[in-house]
């Protein structure tokens, strides 16, 4: 059994801290190896108003969404990922689901103790998966929390399994059709912590084999859900699959199909049948 790696902030992880960890050496994931227990804890959170004005021109949502503290709080993915007991490269890892629950609204006066811990992987016939919880409580309550899957690809041993499937959406309709923005990556970075280069240099991005630049998936998310019906209740759940990107200055068409109070939906870029973003947003 792994022990426990812990990472403790007291004030926001810098990317100028964890971004230079990413060309230290990586262990690797050997043959029988699960992913080791790294946890991430940052005490007494609070969000800024330049950090709720870079969420809202980023997505058009409001600071009370349930994406809000995602993106706040994608730092602790990052910084987990970079972690020195973390075996595998972060420059080969694809974020590919997440789910986001909020169990009620943030209180945005308040202060949050943030954590993020390595709970589980699986592997796949192509790659293997990680999964990283996080949570942001107020005192005793536990106001959001989310699972983020990191994909690698690659052969590594052991059982396989399937990922889980995304929402069908063959009833699905066009409800938006839009123009994604020129740029925005160094902005949004400043928010999440993630400043990987696929989502600021088109040069950078073609190097791994991207056709362009893209958005961060957040960015990408949010700007569904802000052409969405949200559901009525306060608490939510909402699940994505990324499934490619979402490219700078390219026409995109939002489609969806509701159920009761939960909408399905996914978003394509324009003349392509394929959804790069698909999601489910539900009552919590």
């Amino acid at each position: 059994m792994h022990p426990e790696f812990v990472a403790r902030y007291r004030r926001a992880p810098s990317p100028f801290v964890f971004m230079p960890r990413m060309v230290r050496p990586y262990a690797g994931l050997g043959p029988g190896a699960t992913f080791p227990s790294v946890v991430t804890t940052w005490s007494g959170a609070r969000f800024t108003d330049r950090q709720i004005r870079r969420f809202r021109a980023a997505t058009g949502l409001e600071a009370s969404s349930i994406l809000f503290p995602h993106a706040f709080g994608f730092r602790m993915v990052m910084a987990t990922l970079t972690h020195r007991a973390f075996p595998l490269p972060i420059w080969n890892a694809l974020q590919v689901r997440n789910r986001l629950v909020a169990h009620r609204p943030l209180d945005l006066d308040g202060a949050y103790d943030f954590e993020t811990r390595v709970v589980g992987g699986r592997t796949l016939e192509k790659g293997v998966e990680v999964d990283l919880a996080t949570t942001a409580r107020r005192g005793d309550d536990l106001d959001w929390e989310s699972v983020v899957s990191i994909y690698y690809r690659g052969r590594f041993a052991g059982p396989t399994t399937q990922a889980p499937p995304s929402p069908d959406l063959d009833a699905a309709t066009e409800v938006a059709a839009f123009r994604t923005p020129g740029g925005g990556g160094w902005s949004f970075g400043g928010l999440t912590g993630d400043y990987n280069g696929v989502h600021l240099w088109r040069g950078y991005a073609r190097r791994f084999g991207f056709a362009d630049a893209f958005l961060h998936p957040q960015s990408a998310a949010g700007r569904c859900l802000a052409r969405l019906t949200a559901p009525r209740s306060a608490a939510q759940r909402l699940d994505l699959w990324i499934k490619g990107p979402i490219f700078y200055r390219t026409d995109v068409v939002l489609s969806a199909v509701r159920r009761d109070d939960a909408t399905d939906f996914g978003l394509a870029i324009a003349g392509d049948r394929r959804f790069a973003l698909a999601g489910t947003w539900a009552p919590g």
